[in-house]
């Protein structure tokens, strides 16, 4: 019997009970459905993380003020007065690897344009900002060294805040702002990116001078200086952790800190950020995975008990072709083929179940999904070595069965 005929017959014992034959695969179907979406899921929340990761910018090390402790209690991170423009400057100089350094300081205030206003984030940083975002602008372009240095009014917002401000207005460059009553000019728009992974509007921001930031609008009480954080763009990520190494001791140089004395500041690599955010995911992912395998396992089960039924009920059908010539390979191989038809289709229905409800699932819940094709495969091809593997005991006792025993069967 050749695998073709095999199939053929398959398909006509499998249709005689269509009932019987769709109640055992639901395991099959239910497990490889679920298999998909937890991996649709899963990967797309992933690639959701790296790219917002990404978006942060290439080769990105963020460096943060350190802990402070007031009466005993620990303000944690960021607390600390610590690092300041000098600070980024000679990192800026004496740090081989570093491609770019910018300043950081960040204002949560409202805008007002001519007849709107609107509340967002305001970061003040350096001209290297959007080289070490990995940020376009849209129209416009970006201050330069001399409005730093002259601390000029000058603002280049993000398109949510652009639309607030100026709905329906496509060209907003030169249009005037007030930030806490201070006036400002924008002289660009930045290429808009969305909602990262966390739910967060990237567009919804306005980036100045830190300077005109620091002494127009009096956000420091520490100090002209003192800023909220350093971003460093490393040349190639090769270099990462030696550039940490050195951009940690100079700091310790600049701020005079000796052992045992503990560092007053916090260097992060982004890479390591990304890390964590998607380490319990893969964990959740890896927990749903393997109870979508235990579905198929049961599934698998299903097919060995009803093969087992099957064969009881065709036992005169075996007789009657071993009496004709059918060898035990035949009887054998029509059984294997039977169980692995049933379990692809199973598997084939859990895939287009499972494409269906990551698609679903990702639009109710508003989060990302990916499909991968060999995922896909993988799945077939495991729910199709469920079905031979279930299906051979049974399969194995069929051919083995005594012809003439077989053909005096009730």
């Amino acid at each position: 019997m050749n695998l073709q005929l095999a199939v053929t017959i398959a398909f006509r014992a499998l249709m005689r009970n269509r009932e019987r034959s769709l109640l055992t695969v639901l395991g099959i179907i239910i497990g490889v459905a679920a298999v998909i979406v937890t991996v649709a899921i899963g990967s797309g929340a992933r690639a959701s993380i790296e790219a917002s990761i990404a978006n942060l910018g290439s080769n990105v090390v963020v460096i943060l003020p350190g802990s402070t402790s007031t009466g005993g209690v620990n303000v944690g991170i960021g607390a600390a007065s610590t690092l300041t423009i000098d600070d980024g400057l000679a990192i800026a100089r004496q740090i081989k690897h570093v491609a770019a350094v910018t300043p950081m300081v960040t204002l949560r205030t409202q805008i007002i344009s001519q007849s709107n206003n609107w509340q967002t984030t305001v970061t003040g940083a350096s001209p290297a900002w959007p080289y070490i975002r990995n940020w376009d602008l849209e129209s416009g372009s970006f201050f330069n060294d001399a409005d730093v240095a002259t601390s000029a009014k000058v603002a280049v917002v993000g398109a949510t805040v652009a639309r607030e401000l100026f709905p329906g207005q496509t060209d907003i460059v030169g249009e005037p702002i007030r930030v806490r009553n201070v006036p400002f000019r924008i002289i660009g728009v930045l290429v808009s990116r969305g909602h990262n992974a966390f739910g967060m509007d990237q567009d919804d921001t306005v980036v100045i001078p830190y300077s005109a930031l620091m002494q127009r609008l009096s956000v420091s009480a520490n100090g002209p200086s003192v800023i909220s954080a350093l971003m460093i763009s490393i040349d190639d990520p090769a270099n990462i952790t030696p550039t940490i190494d050195q951009v940690s001791l100079l700091l310790r140089t600049r701020h005079r800190i000796v052992p045992p004395q503990t560092d007053d500041f916090q260097v992060r690599d982004l890479a390591d950020i990304a890390k964590v955010a998607t380490s319990t995911g893969v964990m959740l992912q890896i927990l749903l995975a393997s109870i979508a395998t235990v579905s198929l396992i049961v599934g698998g089960i299903g097919i060995m008990n009803i093969m087992l039924v099957s064969v009881t009920e065709r036992t005169r059908e075996i007789g009657l072709r071993m009496a004709v010539g059918a060898r035990n390979a035949a009887i054998l191989l029509q059984f294997l083929v039977e169980a692995a038809v049933l379990a692809t289709l199973g598997g084939g229905i859990g895939a287009l179940l499972g494409v269906c409800g990551s698609a679903a699932a990702a639009r109710l819940g508003h989060f990302p999904f990916s499909i991968s094709i060999p995922t896909i495969a993988l799945a077939l091809a495991f729910s199709a070595a469920i079905g031979i593997g279930f299906g051979f005991y049974p399969a194995r006792k069929a051919s083995h069965l005594d012809p003439i025993l077989a053909l005096h069967a009730e």
